[in-house]
């Protein structure tokens, strides 16, 4: 027991370790059976013996779901990609529901019919070239570092362009060179004056 009942609890038995509450359990259980139990209607053992091979009980404890089979032979299921492999069982599963089990050891298998299918598994997020796979191999060094550099491309956010960039406009560095600047102003006012026009 825990809490506050449990703690009142303990108090009142006098238990203070393990030992004392291991030693009060064994009366407790005799006398808690005696005021609670009733005798069941049947006295036989009504269990089943297990009528299934010891071997399949990962199939009964597992997790199942059924996935939807694209064109391509494909199936995604728990962020992973599943690629059927092609035969003639598989070839009529387009466009069809197949059973997708999750062994408690993390197994993944893909079956139609009780038929377990052929298949390859996807992780993406496990599926990254490092800078390790491109030095260990050197005939395909360039490729890799290519992939490497398309996969940090699509991870990086897109650069946008400002507005000014699309309409080709292009910075020169000065400020306010155009007519209406202050030099501007009065260099026409002293020509008009040197000419002797009225400002």
């Amino acid at each position: 027991m825990s809490g506050r009942k449990g703690g009142q609890f303990r108090r009142l038995a006098g238990i203070t370790n393990m030992e004392d509450g291991n030693a009060f359990l064994v009366g407790f259980v005799e006398r808690h059976n005696a005021k609670f139990a009733k005798a069941p209607a049947k006295p036989d053992n009504l269990h089943r013996a297990l009528n299934i091979e010891p071997d399949r009980l990962a199939e009964v404890f597992c997790l199942r779901d059924k996935r939807y089979v694209t064109k391509d032979l494909t199936l995604k299921y728990d962020r992973k990609r599943i690629r059927l492999e092609v035969n003639d069982l598989t070839r009529g599963l387009v466009g069809k529901y197949v059973d997708v089990y999750e062994m408690q050891d993390g197994r993944i298998q893909v079956r139609a019919k009780g038929v377990a299918l052929p298949c390859n598994i996807f992780d993406p997020h496990q599926q990254r070239v490092t800078h390790a796979a491109i030095t260990e191999n050197k005939h395909l060094s360039a490729v890799l570092a290519h992939i490497k550099k398309e996969q940090e491309k699509a991870a990086s956010p897109p650069k946008v362009k400002p507005v000014s960039a699309k309409n080709n406009y292009k910075k020169t560095g000065r400020r306010n060179t155009g007519w209406n600047t202050l030099a501007d102003r009065k260099r026409i006012a002293e020509r008009k004056a040197s000419q002797g026009c009225d400002v």
